[in-house]
């Protein structure tokens, strides 16, 4: 500590440019359409690696992956998701060809994806309490905490230069997933990322105003009693 109080620089966290990280988070984009090059195991192993640095409760990292590369098995996930999808679109009403013309997308994208990942969440170390009130939060905030870790994946994806996608169909077909990829029931999928190096650069999509999102509260408008 110096005098002032504050830390000395060889204890402080290492910094980055704020301009070029701000710049860095902008500018990921939602990539759906990718180059069949495959993507090196080591550049796969990185991007996990840093998404395991994602905050979460009681640091109990309750996320999970499972990663899929062989075209047979991407192509097996997708047909067996795509007849429960099928059945939830009948359900809105949607007409037969629709219907056709969503599942074959789903399946061309996810079947022309180099690399498929899967994110779980695990219940199995978070706190166990005898209400339903707490059993419910805990699960709220194992699922946030998995989420950090899907939102930190897709950055270190775009810091290796590649491109990704979250979907949330998995969510939709939890069984289905588990038994067809042969993962642990208490492997819960809540997610599903496509990566690959971007065939093309997505335009920024317009963003919320920050005054419609957000809220400032002054010491004036806070009335604690």
């Amino acid at each position: 500590m110096d005098r002032s109080g504050s830390s000395s620089r060889s204890n402080r966290f290492p910094l980055t440019n704020t301009i070029d990280l701000l710049t860095f988070l902008r500018t990921r984009r939602s990539v759906r359409r990718f180059k069949p090059d495959p993507v090196p195991d080591s550049v796969i192993r990185e991007i996990l690696h840093a998404a395991t640095f994602a905050p979460s409760a009681h640091n109990r990292q309750p996320w999970r992956f499972v990663v899929l590369t062989d075209q047979r098995m991407k192509t097996s996930l997708a047909r067996a998701m795509e007849a429960e999808f099928a059945r939830d679109l009948e359900k809105d009403g949607l007409s037969g060809e629709t219907i056709k013309k969503r599942i074959d997308r789903s399946r061309e994208r996810m079947t022309n994806t180099p690399v498929v990942i899967l994110l779980c969440v695990d219940m199995t170390e978070m706190d166990v309490y005898p209400d339903s009130k707490r059993r419910k939060a805990e699960y709220i905030i194992a699922t946030q905490s998995s989420a950090n870790a899907g939102m930190q994946l897709l950055l270190a994806a775009h810091a290796e230069g590649l491109g990704g996608v979250w979907v949330c169909s998995p969510m939709f077909a939890q069984k289905t997933v588990q038994e067809v990829l042969n993962i642990s029931m208490a492997w819960e999928p809540q997610a599903m990322f496509l990566l690959g190096y971007p065939l093309e650069a997505p335009a920024a999509r317009d963003r919320k105003q920050l005054d419609e999102i957000t809220k400032f509260i002054t010491d004036i408008e806070a009335k604690i009693s």
